[in-house]
């Protein structure tokens, strides 16, 4: 492990509803995870396993950016940056998820994303390419925006893979129904506006409305069918809340709900009593950061 180089300042930032003791409890969480290779593991490994901890692209990722979001420095960040391009695929412009690994569509946005993180402003042109070829469902060109907007640049094909996601829009403007209208409304909204589209009054309302309409009483949001909420479903509906500059009903329930991932680690599990991990920690840490904006 890497912790004896591990930074703890705190950059100045807006107070977030944390004490800067939580904070940094957060920090030296995330940063116990860097590897010797620069790279982050998903959670902590077991002690008692003899494998040798794997680091991951989509850890790396979301570790730097919560430690950047909780106003810290990445420890050793050059390391971090060597390791987030072993994951670059030179001849496709993709990304994999470990060293010279399989690339994936998913893993190359994430890519994009720290990429971002860890350089300034480099060339991610053959990525963009990777991804107008090969992201075929919403769910993959819906990280693919995600990818192009760490890159300052989107392609051209993701005007007609917005008007294609617009046929399957509700009479009101709304996507989705039933328990899972907030979710599906609030991923497409946010795929919407990170692209520069604006919406006219009448359906900024009609969106708004479905979303905090899928508030749940632990107050956090879910899948349909799904009585409990969840954290990427809380995320996900949370960054539609954010690009619109609003914010559910139920501020401080939804605080409460986040609060309640948090373990004595420092870290956040994906839920109420389960074990810190980057995931987890990331959409808490994110969630936060855009209630207290």
């Amino acid at each position: 492990m890497l912790r004896n180089s591990l930074c703890l300042c705190l950059i100045a930032s807006p107070l977030w509803g944390q004490t800067p003791d939580v904070k940094k409890a957060t920090i030296r969480f995330l940063a116990s995870l860097q590897q010797p290779d620069g790279g982050f593991v998903p959670a902590p490994p077991d002690p008692k396993a003899d494998a040798v901890p794997v680091s991951s692209l989509r850890a790396t990722s979301a570790a730097v950016r919560g430690i950047k979001y909780l106003g810290g420095e990445v420890p050793n960040a050059a390391k971090a940056m060597e390791f987030v391009q072993s994951c670059y695929h030179q001849d496709s412009g993709a990304f994999s998820d470990t060293p010279k690994g399989k690339e994936d569509v998913n893993v190359t946005a994430v890519g994009m994303m720290a990429t971002a993180e860890v350089q300034k402003l480099p060339s991610l042109d053959k990525s963009i390419e990777y991804l107008v070829k090969n992201a075929k469902t919403f769910e993959e060109r819906r990280l693919a925006v995600a990818g192009m907007e760490s890159a300052k640049k989107f392609a051209p094909e993701v005007k007609a893979w917005l008007a294609e996601v617009e046929k399957s829009k509700n009479p009101d403007g709304t996507f989705g129904s039933g328990g899972g209208q907030a979710r599906d409304t609030g991923g497409i909204a946010a795929m919407m506006l990170r692209t520069g589209n604006n919406l006219d009054d009448q359906r900024r309302k009609t969106i708004l409305d479905a979303l905090r309409a899928g508030q749940r009483t632990d107050g956090g949001f879910g899948k349909d069918g799904e009585k409990a909420s969840d954290p990427e479903t809380t995320y996900r509906v949370m960054r539609a809340f954010y690009l619109l500059g609003e914010k559910p009903s139920e501020t401080e329930n939804l605080r409460d709900y986040l609060k309640s991932w948090r373990n004595a680690d420092g870290g956040y599990g994906v839920g109420p009593g389960k074990p810190s991990n980057v995931s987890g920690t990331y959409y808490a840490v994110t969630v936060l950061r855009w209630l207290d904006k």
